[in-house]
């Protein structure tokens, strides 16, 4: 993906302005490219499993790489993985998380969305991915803390509710919704691939659910929990999400 698609995710340092768009207009890592991924799954892994091998890490990689990418997805493909992964970083980096938590985020952003299955009930697909994700740590040697935080923070992605307190839950669950505050053709791009995903729910029963959960979101006190998204993207999240509940009412 090109740098200009998600410049709203990184920073380079600075404050950001508040209500931008743009914290500033840098990726610092891309990650668009097989072996650019599995290296940093491998990498975030490795520290978390000192103990682990190595080819097995990389072998559930591919395995990850190919839930992401399958065919019915459209918004929940390696195109969110990485964007959500950009932003966890910039946002780990805003509060000085440690190096371990920012990995536990990041291993969770890569199984936060494993198991996606738009026929099932709500919240379904979390748990089944927070199951996979126990199982599968638990086979590449993480310990038993780290294994249980990640279930946690897939959990969170139910509602995203504040169940979980803490600086690793408050950056996961930003930079999953990161995307509600994109640069306005990414949002109307990210809106067409949710309803893609739906395509066969009636146009008036999307309608509805779409714009309750929009409503949800955005109509809590913050839309966001890290001070730096607080100030970078509210303005942006609360206009797009209005916009896009606009249109499906």
């Amino acid at each position: 993906m090109p740098t200009s698609r998600r410049p709203w995710l990184t920073s380079r340092g600075g404050s950001p302005t508040h209500g931008s768009r743009t914290a500033t207009a840098s990726v610092t890592t891309e990650l668009t490219t097989d072996d650019a991924l599995l290296a940093s799954w491998v990498g975030d892994v490795a520290a978390l499993a000192p103990r682990g091998d190595p080819d097995s890490a990389r072998s559930s990689g591919v395995e990850l790489l190919a839930r992401w990418d399958e065919p019915p997805r459209r918004y929940h493909t390696r195109q969110h993985l990485i964007e959500m992964l950009a932003a966890t970083d910039t946002l780990a980096a805003s509060i000085g998380l440690g190096p371990r938590e920012r990995r536990i985020a990041r291993v969770a952003a890569w199984l936060h969305d494993a198991v996606y299955d738009v026929r099932t009930d709500p919240g379904d697909s979390e748990r089944a991915s927070a199951q996979l994700a126990r199982n599968l740590l638990i086979s590449l040697g993480v310990g038993a803390a780290e294994v249980e935080l990640v279930e946690q923070l897939i959990l969170l992605t139910i509602d995203h509710g504040t169940q979980l307190s803490g600086d690793v839950a408050a950056v996961f669950s930003d930079a999953d919704l990161a995307i509600l505050a994109a640069p306005h053709e990414r949002f109307d791009e990210y809106c067409a691939q949710v309803r893609a995903e739906y395509a066969h729910v009636p146009a008036a029963s999307y309608a509805e659910a779409r714009s309750a959960i929009l409503r949800d979101l955005v109509e809590r006190p913050e839309v966001y929990r890290t001070a730096y998204a607080r100030a970078a993207w509210t303005v942006a999240a609360r206009s797009n999400v209005a916009g896009e509940i606009s249109r499906l009412v």
